[in-house]
Order: structure tokens, then C-alpha cells, then sequence
């Protein structure tokens, strides 16, 4: 292969990473958990701001369960097929289900955490450019937090700055714990609407009429 062509090749090989990680529901902090490669690493890279390294290329693909000749592009990608319902299995101690395409924007997934014997060591944080919705369904979610240490329960919700480091583990030994999250661009939130309280002062009166 001459040396535009392995130019062309790695420049190309960004957005084929991207494309995969996709395909799979699952986010730079996750892939950044499992891996060790910082989140913003993984960003320059998929953008084609950065070349992969051949050590790189072949944890991503082991992880992501793709063969190199796929992100070399000397083969098809494989046809997308219809978003399946059963979850991704990522890493020793989370799985994963998407609850909407990841196509930008706000998007959300389903996590479950295995159970422990025990509580681990506190979480590994991580930091990346986003805005995250948490919510506890069921057991008990240690939420590392910058300097903070949160255990929440089922119903609880958290919202955060993801450029602040943060990590999760299962805080209890009694069984799994089951969380949704929702993720976001830097700067897009979430709008609270409830209805106006003047209308309900507006009924109130009609009544006392």
C-alpha cells in the first residue's frame, strides 16, 4: 500500500469508528471505562483530528467486536440491522441497552450493573464535553461526583455536567442495580413543564365564584 493510500486509510478510519461505536449504543465514556483511552483521545480520533495507533486500532476493534479489513475499508460494513431490544454486553460488570438511536442529540440507554460481594474501590471518573440525566430503577448506585460521593436509591435522579469527572459502581451486595440515562451536547437540557400556575389560580377563582 503506498503512502497516500495508508494516509487516506487512517483518515478514513475515524469516522468507521465512530460509525461502529454507534452500532453499538454506547458512548465515549463508556468505551473510555473499559479501554483507558481518555474520551477526548477517542473524540480526536473519530473526527479524524488524531491518526489511531495500531495498538488502538486493535483494542477498539476487539472491544467493538469488528474486524480490522471492516475499518481499514477493504470490506462492506455489514447492512444495519433493525435496533435490537436485547442488551449490549460491555466490559466485565455493565450491559447496556439503547433506548433511542444514536444519532446526535439527546439520547438515552438503559444500564445494569452486576452484583457484588462487595462494595469496590470508588468508582473510576472520567470527564468528557455532555450534560447527563441519571435515574436509579432499581438498587443502590454509588455516583462518584467530582469531590462527592453519592449513593442513590431506586426513584432517585441526578443531573450533571459531564465535563466534571464522574463514575458509577454498585454501592450494594444484595443484587444488580438498573439505572437510565439520558445524554446530551454540552449547553442542551432538559425543560420542566408544568402547567402555568396562573391558570390554576384562574380555576381557583372561578370556583370561590
Amino acid at each position: 500500500m503506498a503512502g497516500d493510500d495508508v494516509t487516506q486509510t487512517l483518515a478514513a478510519m475515524g469516522p468507521r469508528l465512530r460509525v461502529v461505536r454507534e452500532r453499538r449504543g454506547v458512548t465515549l465514556a463508556d468505551v473510555s471505562r473499559v479501554t483507558g483511552i481518555s474520551p477526548s483521545t477517542l473524540s480526536r480520533i473519530e473526527t479524524g483530528r488524531r491518526k489511531p495507533t495500531l495498538e488502538v486500532v486493535l483494542q477498539l476493534a476487539k472491544e467493538y467486536e469488528v474486524a480490522l479489513d471492516e475499518l481499514a475499508g477493504t470490506v462492506p460494513a455489514p447492512a444495519v440491522e433493525p435496533r435490537s431490544t436485547a442488551p449490549h454486553s460491555f466490559g466485565d460488570d455493565k450491559a447496556v441497552l439503547p433506548l433511542t438511536p444514536y444519532v446526535g442529540g439527546l439520547h438515552a440507554h438503559k444500564r445494569v450493573l452486576r452484583a457484588v460481594a462487595k462494595p469496590p474501590g470508588r468508582p473510576r471518573q472520567v470527564s468528557h464535553e455532555g450534560y447527563e440525566w441519571l435515574c436509579v430503577l432499581y438498587g443502590r448506585l454509588w455516583l462518584a461526583l467530582g469531590n462527592q460521593d453519592l449513593v442513590l436509591t431506586a426513584g432517585d435522579v441526578v443531573e450533571f455536567d459531564t465535563r466534571i469527572p464522574h463514575g458509577v459502581a454498585n454501592a450494594g451486595s444484595t443484587g444488580p442495580v438498573e439505572y437510565l440515562i439520558m445524554f446530551g451536547p454540552q449547553g442542551e437540557r432538559l425543560r420542566l413543564r408544568t402547567p402555568p400556575a396562573a391558570s390554576r389560580g384562574t380555576g381557583d377563582r372561578k370556583a370561590a365564584e
